[in-house]
């Protein structure tokens, strides 16, 4: 926690505080709401559908404003969005005018200030803390997200459980928390801005995409964040079902097993920042995704709902220590004036799990919950097991050259 005395790097946590506790309480009233509406799993993909593909096609846009335009004017739009999203909501519950086609357009609109959000974020992080404190940094950051996964879910499915106007309090509620944490951008330095380069945003984007080409090693990084993401990740948008349809659980008991992932993920985050430095960094990354695959085909065959809060911790604390080891990495390697960029790319991920979550809703109406589960962890030891067989080869003759020389 000393990290915390660099004042900037303290704005841009409270900020994260701010906006994450609202976000991922409003998350679990969309998901909710969209349960209530429709009952399918199909439905409850499409909102992370809507979300995957406005995420996919805006945050290349947003890791160029990131590298381009002053990241705190960057970071204050992408706030400003998610207040909107969630005011909307909340006032077409209020007045009884609620829809499916709405959850989905404020998806979308979410969708952007993530886009916005997330490249702004990481590579404004790089320049307000020393190198070698990146990683300690990263870990806190995303830590901070868990406990908003910890709070928000719990609180939400409580508040929505027990009072009947719980819904549209709690989107409401998100949206004060966005305008909180907009106001607190302002103690924000400016934020450095690329030099201008005289191209188009398109340009600049395809400047980015050869940029990540000429080095393997983002690559290949990239890819496995992506793979592993959009694989496993979609276990969230399932969440109201495991807790209705396999334990007989009610909206606290949402609330409470999505919360419960997001416990693992602190306890993984907190090691990872206490001890944290750039050794065996692909050895954690491999093995943390290797055991949230394993977690989620263990998450299908659970017997009960003890044993499912059991592996819930699991989960958490794999993907954590993933998200961590990947994202360090990425900003260790790639140069300064690209890290918007690179972090746009890797934002990426969480677009493509969006979109492979409607498919995978269809698959589980198809075949059962259980099996979609057991194939999203065959899928994402699989992508792991690439990405440590590429690093292994590129090690392998990174350690042949000398002596051949």
């Amino acid at each position: 926690m000393a990290i915390l005395r660099i004042g900037g790097f303290l704005v841009l946590y409270l900020n994260a505080v701010a906006v994450f506790l609202g976000v991922m309480a409003q998350a679990i009233a969309r998901g909710w709401l969209a349960y209530e509406l429709t009952g399918s799993n199909a439905a409850l993909g499409g909102i992370l559908l809507a979300f995957g593909v406005a995420l996919l096609l805006a945050t290349p846009w947003g890791g160029v404003a990131a590298d381009r335009l002053p990241k705190r004017l960057v970071l204050q739009l992408s706030v400003l969005l998610l207040a909107v999203s969630s005011a909307w909501i909340g006032l077409a519950v209020v007045f009884d005018v609620i829809a499916y086609w709405m959850l989905v357009g404020a998806s979308v609109l979410q969708a952007v200030g993530f886009a916005l959000f997330g490249p702004a974020r990481m590579a404004f992080l790089a320049e307000l803390v020393p190198r070698a404190s990146v990683p300690q940094a990263v870990s806190l950051l995303l830590v901070n997200a868990e406990v908003s996964r910890v709070v928000g879910p719990a609180l939400a499915g409580v508040v929505i459980g027990s009072v009947a106007w719980g819904v549209e309090a709690v989107f409401l509620f998100s949206a004060v928390l966005a305008i909180v944490g907009m106001i607190l951008t302002a103690a924000l330095p400016v934020g450095r801005r690329g030099e201008a380069s005289g191209r188009s945003p398109l340009g600049e984007l395809a400047d980015g995409l050869h940029y990540v080409r000429r080095h393997p090693e983002l690559g290949a990084l990239v890819w496995c964040g992506i793979g592993v993401t959009m694989m496993g990740m979609p276990y969230l948008a399932f969440m109201p079902t495991i807790s209705g349809d396999l334990f007989g659980l009610g909206s606290v008991g949402y609330g409470v097993l999505s919360a419960t992932s997001a416990v693992g993920g602190v306890a993984a985050g907190l090691l990872l920042g206490r001890h944290s430095s750039w050794v065996r960094q692909t050895r954690i990354l491999v093995a943390s995704g290797a055991v949230f695959g394993i977690a989620l085909c263990s998450l299908a065959i659970a017997p009960n709902v003890y044993v499912a809060v059991a592996v819930l911790l699991a989960v958490g604390a794999a993907m954590l220590a993933f998200q961590t080891t990947n994202q360090s990495q990425l900003l260790a390697l790639s140069d300064t004036e690209f890290h918007g960029r690179v972090q746009g790319l890797v934002m990426l991920s969480f677009g493509a799990f969006g979109i492979a979550a409607l498919p995978l809703g269809l698959l589980a109406d198809v075949v059962g919950l259980r099996w979609t589960l057991a194939g999203m962890g065959a899928a994402v030891i699989a992508f792991v097991a690439g990405y440590a067989v590429v690093s292994r080869r590129r090690t392998t003759v990174t350690h042949r050259l000398p002596d051949l020389a």
